[in-house]
């Protein structure tokens, strides 16, 4: 058995569910859950037309680079969301087809870290634990970089010494983060590109949410604008990962691409190969649909900013909630033990968030998802509000 699989920690709502385990909500409340970022809005009818009628494509076998028509359709996105010269990110050289970020964000750290044995892969804390997975069984050490509330949840990458970016093959960065909400800013990715160029580790950015913005702020950047606008045309070090799941709410289709430097795509494509992973052929062709279509991601950006001002109104009297950058989390400071907090309010309300710390490591004695719970808010509008107000109610209740 691999050895290394004893350094995994259990995930997050194994946590959770250990922490719910014997504990009775009151049973005239109906359960509301806002613990898992699953979402709960519609499908666009776009794409599940296209599935529809292509299901007799199910007796083939993809291509593990996907079709040259689905990868075109995201070249063409690409370049029309982040305002990149058409022609500068190209279908062949540039882009791959992935079922969903998951798969492709373990994967790629098996792809990209060389096995030495003080090789690091960054990551921020908190963090998507599927960061972590995939640094340690690729053979590389997690190193945590925080995101605390006084730095606007952004990394402070000044803080990291050289002798860090010296042993670093991999950089995992999350815009807009997950659980926080902050979207990193433009200047601050041509900085970490800078140091990519000049310590030569690859920049993982994942963007899986930056389609959930609200329509008076200014899209998120991404990563492959920032090495375009910054002269890096050539996208050296830098691979974004992209998904349907939350833009188009198509978690099922498991659809999501890598796109970025065309030699690290090229070896990307290689290890795929073997890795066996090509997207169904029907899943390809509903993708399309997808990636061509903004009017359901519009729609979609509305629904969830009727939430957040329902939401944030309830909780404003109570709490120090704040609406994120971006994203569909509140990451709400809960004054208190975040796992009590969570605990408690389940017993209380029947409702379910997740405490920060599950999200979370220990560095230097401190944990900085300690004292927040992530609330997702997937669920209906109306789910939401009784939510929030029974969320209200608990910590009136409080001492």
């Amino acid at each position: 058995m691999n050895p290394l699989l004893q350094q995994l920690q259990p995930y997050p709502f194994e946590r959770l569910a250990a922490l719910k385990a014997g504990c009775a909500p009151p049973a005239d409340l109906e359960h509301i859950a806002l613990s898992i970022g699953e979402p709960k809005h519609p499908s666009p009818e776009v794409a599940l037309a296209s599935l529809r009628q292509n299901l007799e494509l199910s007796n083939r076998y993809p291509l593990t680079r996907g079709s040259p028509e689905l990868r075109q359709a995201i070249a063409h996105w690409l370049q029309r969301r982040f305002k990149v010269a058409a022609g500068s990110i190209d279908a062949d050289r540039h882009v791959i087809p992935v079922n969903g970020t998951r798969e492709a964000l373990f994967a790629f750290a098996q792809c990209i870290v060389d096995g030495r044995s003080d090789g690091l892969a960054l990551m921020p804390n908190p963090f998507y634990q599927i960061y972590e997975g995939a640094a340690i069984l690729a053979g590389a050490h997690p190193y945590f970089y925080s995101t605390l509330e006084q730095n606007n949840y952004l990394a402070d990458i000044d803080a990291i010494d050289e002798k860090t970016w010296q042993r670093c093959q991999l950089i995992y960065i999350c815009s807009p983060g997950n659980p926080t909400g902050a979207v990193i800013p433009e200047a601050q990715l041509v900085k970490l590109i800078e140091k990519s160029l000049r310590y030569d580790f690859v920049i993982a950015s994942d963007e899986c949410y930056s389609e959930i913005y609200f329509d008076d702020n200014p899209p998120p950047p991404g990563l492959l604008q920032a090495a375009f606008n910054s002269g890096n045309q050539s996208f050296t070090n830098c691979v974004v990962f992209h998904s349907l799941s939350k833009r188009s709410n198509l978690p099922g289709m498991r659809s999501g691409f890598v796109a970025g430097d065309e030699k690290i795509i090229r070896s990307f494509l290689l290890y795929r190969t073997y890795h066996g992973c090509a997207m169904p052929p029907a899943h390809q062709i509903a993708s399309i649909a997808a990636w061509n279509d903004e009017e359901h991601v519009r729609a979609n950006r509305e629904l969830y900013r009727k939430k957040f001002d329902a939401v944030l109104d309830i909780l404003a009297p109570v709490s120090r909630a704040r609406k994120p950058d971006a994203g569909f989390y509140i990451w709400l400071n809960t004054q208190r033990s975040d796992t009590d907090f969570a605990q408690q309010l389940y017993v209380r309300q029947n409702v379910t968030v997740l405490p920060g710390s599950f999200l979370s490591r220990d560095v230097n004695g401190a944990n900085p998802g300690s004292r927040h719970v992530r609330m997702a808010l997937v669920a209906p509008l109306d789910e939401c509000v009784e939510a929030a107000n029974r969320i209200k109610q608990f910590i009136d209740s409080l001492d």
